[in-house]
């Protein structure tokens, strides 16, 4: 499966998770790190694009690792898994990383329009045209299918950094553009911490090496790439932000569902508590200052659309599409329309959906109109781990679960 043949539905995904259930132990761990090119993606999971729109949820991505699998064989998807978790509660602890990233690609698009020589290189990039076999391939297979083997996107950055001498932001936001599975988060504090920024003075270099043997001698870039990789610096500290505090929709309140490309899996959000209309509202073209790809673009839709109609038809409710990108607008006349004082949806975490939503509430409250983001117990037990390094978090993994109610086979049948 590819980016381009991927089905943005929940049905397509919880396909995708029981065909690889199997996979999840010991012959994932052994072969994940490889490379094998576009038609030979059997050793990963290619979950990604379901997991960011949550069409399938982490939970049930580790119920059905720990249900096949006892937690010493499946620990590494299990770890992969939470690096997401990690990813995004580090973020939402330190917003302004990523206002600053937005900022920071909004004054670099402007300087390719007056610096002809960073042009020119971002352009050669972008087209995939450096000359780097290797490079250039993974520019073709990630525009053509809208995804990129992780190991790549970590060589692929490096020679951005530091062969190409690009700024990091501007691959960033080539990646997030593109990506199928393009996540604020993830994305972002990848990109940083490949080049030092995100643990600090930890860089990434991409070694011939490496890419031969993992790419299984596919590609052998020899004498093409940098030999060093100095961290970046950057002058600001972020400091850590309280999460706020979880909200709940009241017993007994009429609302409406809002889905967003954030959370396509909005029934269980709301305990199977019927809404009285449903709306599916889009974000993706907010992702960059520069024109998203039309396979992220097509995914992200398709993926709120299912959602709409899966609950409109479980339900018989009203549900529709919108486009717009003034959700305050649009959310204030929906209500209108439909006469709602509560308007539910999943938690937004930081990126354009949180921006859209932040903006609409201000005109919602004007209008006697709640907006109420719920936010999963999975992201409440797993972000307040995310303040730090990533070790934290995973040294808490056994709680983790335990407190999420999913059991490690091995334990529960006394091995």
């Amino acid at each position: 499966m590819s980016g381009a043949t991927a089905e943005p539905s929940r049905a397509a995904g919880l396909r995708r998770l029981c065909a690889f259930a199997d996979s999840i132990g010991a012959r994932y761990k052994k072969s994940r790190n490889f490379d094998f090119g576009p038609e030979r993606r059997s050793n990963v999971s290619m979950l990604s694009p379901y997991v960011r729109h949550r069409l399938v949820l982490e939970q049930e991505l580790l119920e059905t690792a720990l249900d096949r699998h006892a937690l010493a064989d499946a620990g590494k998807f299990v770890e992969e898994v939470l690096w997401r978790a990690y990813f995004k509660g580090w973020l939402e602890h330190r917003p302004g990383v990523w206002n600053d990233y937005r900022k920071d690609v909004s004054r670099l698009v402007r300087e390719l329009e007056s610096d002809s020589g960073l042009l020119d290189r971002y352009t050669d990039a972008v087209d995939g045209n450096t000359g780097i076999d290797c490079f250039d391939a993974w520019v073709s297979e990630l525009v053509a299918t809208g995804y990129l083997h992780n190991h790549a996107r970590m060589w692929f950055a490096s020679i951005w950094v530091y062969t190409l001498a690009l700024p990091w932001q501007l691959g960033a936001d080539f990646f997030y553009r593109h990506l199928i599975d393009g996540d604020p988060a993830s994305n972002t504090l990848s990109w940083r911490w490949v080049c030092g920024l995100h643990t600090k003075g930890k860089t990434y270099l991409a070694r011939v090496s490496n890419i031969a043997n993992f790419t299984d001698k596919q590609f052998n870039p020899q004498g093409q790439l940098a030999t060093s990789a100095p961290p970046l610096e950057e002058s600001r500290e972020y400091s850590l932000q309280p999460l706020p505090a979880a909200q709940a929709l009241p017993q007994g309140e009429r609302f409406g569902l809002l889905v967003t490309e954030e959370d396509c899996c909005p029934e269980s959000l709301v305990d199977g508590r019927a809404p009285v209309t449903v709306l599916g509202a889009l974000a993706t073209r907010r992702r960059s200052p520069l024109p998203v790809g039309a396979l992220a673009h097509q995914f992200a839709r398709g993926a709120v659309a299912d959602a709409v109609e899966s609950t409109t038809r479980s339900s018989g409710l009203s549900g529709e599409l919108s486009a717009s990108d003034d959700w305050g607008e649009l959310l204030v006349e929906w209500a209108r329309q439909h006469q709602l004082r509560v308007i539910a949806t999943g938690y937004a975490p930081v990126g354009p959906v949180a921006e859209l939503l932040a903006q609409a509430a201000e005109r919602l409250s004007q209008s006697g109109i709640e907006l109420l983001q719920l936010r999963r117990p999975y992201d409440s037990v797993t972000w307040p781990h995310a303040q730090r390094g990533y070790f934290r978090l995973k040294q808490q993994i056994p709680a983790i679960l335990d407190r999420l109610a999913i059991r490690d086979t091995a334990l529960a049948s006394g091995h």
